[in-house]
């Protein structure tokens, strides 16, 4: 039986650099919630710090998250545009405790 797969994804962004990484990430938020097996795809800014963003990403097991990470828009709006623009980046892969 497959279970979910939490995805929980802080980025730091680097000075400069938020407008763009905000644009990248809603056209990565509407690319990923198309993709069979995505869902959720959450977004949340920092109170206090308006650069800390965490993602909050749910999909059905992990093979429809390691086709995520695999798709072309992820590697266009991560890996080329997003990942360049942080200063830090921490992905923790999460399953259900209960």
């Amino acid at each position: 039986m497959s279970e979910n797969v939490v995805v929980v994804a802080t980025w730091h962004v680097a000075a400069g650099e938020l407008d763009a990484v905000l644009g990248a990430l809603a056209g990565l938020r509407r690319a990923s919630l198309a993709e069979p097996g995505c869902l959720a795809y959450d977004a949340h800014q920092a109170l206090d710090d308006p650069n800390l963003l965490v993602l909050v990403e749910r999909y059905l097991d992990a093979a429809f998250l390691d086709a995520h990470v695999a798709s072309e828009h992820f590697q266009r709006l991560v890996v080329d545009t997003v990942v360049p623009r942080l200063a830090s980046r921490h992905v923790e892969r999460l399953r259900s405790a209960l």
